[in-house]
């Protein structure tokens, strides 16, 4: 499952949700404003900035503000 990194006025995660749901992939939600560690790990992989949507997968790699089709990329590739 991916989680994604979030915050509730994030115009770009709340497009990116709904792709989600469209499409049938699972993932979780965390707002990196009610979840200081979660705000330290955005920041850890997008150079110190609160940069949203983060999306964690189960590999423990990172894309910060993909699209649709970027994750779709990446979900295939860990499925092997």
């Amino acid at each position: 499952m991916l989680t994604m990194y979030s915050t509730t006025w994030c115009g770009y995660c709340h497009r990116l949700k709904s792709q989600f749901d469209r499409e049938g992939i699972g993932y979780r939600v965390v707002d990196i404003e009610r979840d200081p560690a979660a705000a330290e790990y955005v920041m850890s992989v997008n150079g110190g900035n609160q940069t949203v949507p983060t999306i964690q997968f189960a590999d423990g790699t990172a894309l910060t503000n993909p699209s649709i089709t970027q994750v779709k990329e990446r979900l295939s590739t860990l499925a092997g």
